[in-house]
């Protein structure tokens, strides 16, 4: 059975950190220029002020899927609470089918009732999922550009 449902990081963080390099080896298109090296200390910082929201999906008790999204004001409206997608991750055998709608729809779904305004989710433009934010009714907003700044590779850790 597949089910989708908000958690805490701080208990899941163990079962989370096995994923995060196939997430990394996915989407990541500067792998030559930066290693893997998430804050840890930074996300259980923000879970514990309240400011974290995490919803899994899970198969049959095992982690296939989560969704991080940072709760906050925001920083240009004061009084809206803003939800921001930081990272959402599916393993692959599990993209098609009603795995992703159920993990979008969990999250919606905590998001309200935590009380959040406005929900903002991105995709990277090289393994797009717009179809999936589009069915949930949201709408497109901005487009992000990165360049490089520097040539040499970053130390690795």
């Amino acid at each position: 059975m597949i089910s989708a449902q908000p958690e805490l990081l701080c208990e899941a963080l163990p079962e989370i950190k096995p994923l995060l390099p196939l997430h990394y080896e996915a989407l990541s298109l500067h792998k030559d220029r930066h290693a893997l090296s998430p804050q840890y200390e930074v996300y259980l910082a923000r879970e514990r002020n309240g400011e974290l929201s995490l919803v899994t999906l899970r198969h049959d008790g095992a982690l296939v899927g989560y969704w991080i999204s940072f709760v906050a004001p925001g920083l240009h409206y004061s009084t809206c609470l803003t939800g921001t997608m930081d990272i959402w991750f599916i393993a692959k055998e599990y993209r098609v089918g009603k795995a992703p709608l159920l993990l979008i729809r969990a999250v919606e779904k905590e998001l309200k009732r935590r009380g959040v305004h406005l929900w903002f989710a991105g995709e990277k433009l090289h393994n797009p999922c717009g179809r999936l934010f589009k069915f949930v009714d949201m709408q497109p907003v901005e487009t992000y550009y990165a360049k490089w700044l520097r040539d040499e590779p970053m130390e690795r850790h």
